[in-house]
């Protein structure tokens, strides 16, 4: 199972980004998949998710700015990001759930099985 994020970049406030996740190795279309960020000094926090079904649920952060899609054909993760300010700064994860995983934890970490390598966002004021 492989996760490979990119898109990643410096950027100014007010730009917008969007980052991919190629999927190899399983069954990109069964499971869900999420996003997660760590900023400087910070704990690992959850961004978006994105059920098999393509529901999706946001941190309230992000929401209305943020926009996660999956494009199973490709077995790729997207996440557009607009509207971006300096706290959004960090470096960012994608990630596949745990089968066993209830929807209730899926803005856990540890609902989470496999992770990206990360691709860095910076935001300049």
């Amino acid at each position: 199972v492989q996760l490979q994020a990119s898109g990643g970049g410096l950027v100014q406030a007010g730009d917008s980004l969007r980052l991919s996740c190629v999927a190899s190795g399983f069954n990109f279309n069964s499971y869900t998949m999420a996003w997660f960020r760590q900023g400087p000094g910070k704990e690992r926090e959850f961004v978006a998710r994105i059920l098999r079904s393509y529901n999706t649920v946001y941190a309230d952060s992000v929401k209305g700015r943020f926009t996660v899609t999956r494009d199973n054909a490709k077995s790729t993760l997207y996440l557009q990001m607009n509207s971006l300010n300096p706290e959004d700064t960090a470096v960012y994860y994608c990630a596949v759930a745990r089968r066993t995983a209830i929807l209730s934890t899926l803005r856990l970490p540890t609902s989470y099985e496999t992770w990206g390598q990360g691709t860095e966002v910076t935001v300049s004021s």
